[in-house]
């Protein structure tokens, strides 16, 4: 014998009808929302709690409850949510200092291996410690806990970001020094380009990169195949050859590129890169060089070579940790995003001819190259 229905039937107007039969087939409305229209209307056509529950895979609590409501006050007011008094947190603002101070500090000096905190180890410690913290409600506390409270602060204390702490005690005057002579190229290079010449003083800025792999496969590359494969493909084992080390000068005005590949980079081979801009340029010209504390730049032996060519070199010395102020940097920025890029030879020979080829494409179409940041820097540090 079926069951007899308990509840009144849900008698609607046509009107009535509308808003639920236009919710429960919506695509852009909340899933709740659908969901208390299809209850609704499957039962204003005749179906049991039973069958509702069954169909939309929910609990017969739930049905019940938005029928009952229904009934009671009518589809508008009865599909949505009674307003109610929020409950007091039970997570105190002490309870979640004291998560903020936990996620501040460091693990291993709480006696753990770990440098940092994952969120899930950072709420296993606080259940851990709530009680003997007197944080009772915490001790429950998972990771999406930890994580709200944490976001609310805005902490990431998983990740790292670095930053370069400034051990020059001069920084800022060797800062300004380097960010005058580049403001000095500028009007320099305006004169020149004016009367159709090089500068009398010519700026090169000089700096290596070291530890260039010579990395070579140990099968061949698959070219791709139009329709089947887009990419070339590579085999994930390779051999390493060795490195090289690029000494290189980038000329501020023409964008011209002086460079050696060598083995090291000692005080020999940078004077072998000092003799390039000398028999580079007329000899009537000065050559102002902006470089780095490096110890080949400023060794004995560098000296003794400068001492040969007097009033020929000027050096411009960036401050320590200050590399980014040097703007060769760009071209061996240049160099890795293109001839570098995915670079595989057969010997460290290969790779050394393949840099000289690659610098010399450089000349053939040589860039000047500006550092727009510049301009905010002079008018912050020199002004």
């Amino acid at each position: 014998m079926p069951r007899l229905r308990r509840h009144p039937a849900l008698v609607l107007t046509v009107e009535e009808k509308e808003h639920p039969d236009q919710l429960r087939q919506s695509r852009t409305a909340s899933v709740r929302d659908v969901q208390r229209a299809q209850i609704l209307w499957r039962y204003h056509a005749g179906e049991t709690v039973t069958q509702i529950t069954q169909a939309l895979k929910t609990t017969r609590n739930s049905v019940v409850k938005w029928i009952d409501k229904t009934l009671q006050m009518g589809v508008m007011a009865g599909m949505k949510d009674t307003p109610h008094k929020p409950r007091e947190a039970v997570i105190t603002d002490d309870a979640k200092a004291w998560v903020v101070h936990l996620a501040c500090s460091k693990p291993k000096d709480l006696g753990y291996a770990a440098e940092l905190w994952t969120r899930s180890a950072l709420a296993a410690h606080v259940r851990r410690e709530a009680v003997a913290a007197g944080f009772p409600a915490l001790v429950h506390a998972g990771k999406a806990t930890v994580q709200r409270i944490l976001a609310a602060r805005e902490l990431q204390p998983h990740k790292i970001r670095y930053y370069l702490e400034r051990r020059d005690p001069d920084f800022e005057t060797k800062m300004r020094e380097v960010l005058l002579v580049c403001k000095d190229v500028a009007m320099e290079n305006e004169v020149a380009a004016g009367r159709g010449g090089r500068p009398d003083v010519v700026t090169v800025s000089v700096d290596e990169k070291p530890g260039v792999q010579a990395i070579a496969n140990t099968a061949p590359d698959l070219p791709p195949v139009p329709g089947k494969y887009p990419t070339f493909n590579r085999d994930h084992e390779y051999v390493r050859h060795g490195t090289w080390s690029i000494l290189a000068g980038l000329d501020l005005f023409d964008g011209h590129v002086t460079a050696r590949v060598e083995e090291r980079h000692r005080s020999i081979e940078f004077i072998g890169l000092l003799m390039d801009p000398d028999a580079y340029y007329p000899p009537a010209c000065t050559i102002r060089l902006i470089l780095d504390n490096h110890s080949a730049h400023i060794s004995k032996e560098t000296r003794a070579f400068l001492a040969t060519r007097p009033n020929r070199f000027r050096y411009v010395l960036t401050p320590t940790h200050g590399s980014w102020l040097n703007i060769v940097e760009t071209l061996f920025g240049k160099m890795a995003r293109t001839f570098l890029r995915h670079i595989r030879v057969r010997s460290r020979e290969e790779l050394r001819e393949r840099i000289l080829k690659g610098i010399d494409e450089i000349n053939q179409a040589p860039v000047v190259h500006r550092w727009h940041a510049f301009q905010a820097l002079e008018e912050t540090v020199i002004f």
